[in-house]
């Protein structure tokens, strides 16, 4: 195996129990096991990958969902194995800390770019490359999230490796100077690996907690109510968008001159 692709090709199986063609033209990501057993449940199809480190299920109209675990290195690997693949597009759907007062629990966010502080999109691009979404699927996802009336925000978000630094006074004294809008641990890494593979990419992150102040810190408790609340209307909305894209049949990659 010589090339990135014959690499992602025999990998791609061997991590998600999932053939390469049995994948969808359009994805969804996420780091949760319970919501691709609700795409499961909703579309009345098998979850694979039991065992593997990487689940997937897949809808009889072209869209997948993979559970590809937690954080920028998991990231990085699925996002290198979809070259296998060449996906139409991709959804991040993902939760983070909400840095500012007008990001409460439950809110959604469609990050416009996001501060690469996790170094493993270090090894893809330099440093000086932002990490953008493919713009026109965040519209699909924007609209399907006004249609059920709901607000979101836009904004910047930093992705970190750290996940335990909410004691850290001094971490979160550098989150305020960059006035970033949340914090997670995957979007910077999914932008610019999904850069570099030219997969069109986007995320839909859900506020989970308000890590800055000691009350707001996620627990298991206050993790197990969010999800609760909000989680079915998160899957419900990226399946919403995904399959309208895929229906409409519009190229949303940016072309490269």
């Amino acid at each position: 195996m010589k090339t990135k692709f014959e690499i992602a090709k025999n990998w791609l199986p061997r991590y998600t129990g999932t053939q390469v063609d049995e994948l969808g033209d359009y994805l969804l990501l996420t780091n949760f096991q319970n919501y691709v057993e609700r795409f499961a449940s909703i579309f009345n199809c098998e979850v694979k990958g039991i065992g593997y480190p990487m689940q997937t299920a897949s809808n009889s109209n072209g869209l997948s969902i993979i559970n590809f675990g937690i954080g920028s290195a998991n990231a990085a690997t699925i996002m290198d194995l979809l070259v296998a693949r060449k996906p139409k597009g991709v959804l991040f759907l993902g939760k983070c800390g909400g840095l500012k007062r007008s990001t409460e629990i439950g809110h959604f966010i469609l990050p416009t770019a996001a501060i690469r502080g996790e170094g493993t999109s270090d090894d893809y691009k330099p440093k000086e490359v932002p990490a953008l979404p493919s713009f026109k699927l965040h519209k699909f996802v924007s609209e399907k999230i006004l249609e059920h009336k709901l607000e979101y925000r836009t904004g910047v978000v930093y992705t970190t490796n750290r996940r335990v630094w909410e004691w850290d006074d001094q971490f979160k004294k550098y989150l305020r100077k960059l006035s970033t809008l949340a914090i997670d641990m995957e979007t910077a890494t999914l932008f610019i690996v999904g850069l570099v593979n030219e997969i069109p990419r986007g995320a839909l992150l859900l506020v989970s907690d308000t890590p800055m102040i000691p009350e707001g810190v996620k627990t298991e408790k206050s993790d197990k109510v969010v999800t609760e609340k909000f989680a079915n209307l998160h899957l419900e909305i990226g399946i919403a968008a995904m399959t309208e894209i895929g229906v409409k049949g519009e190229r949303i990659k940016h072309f490269t001159y």
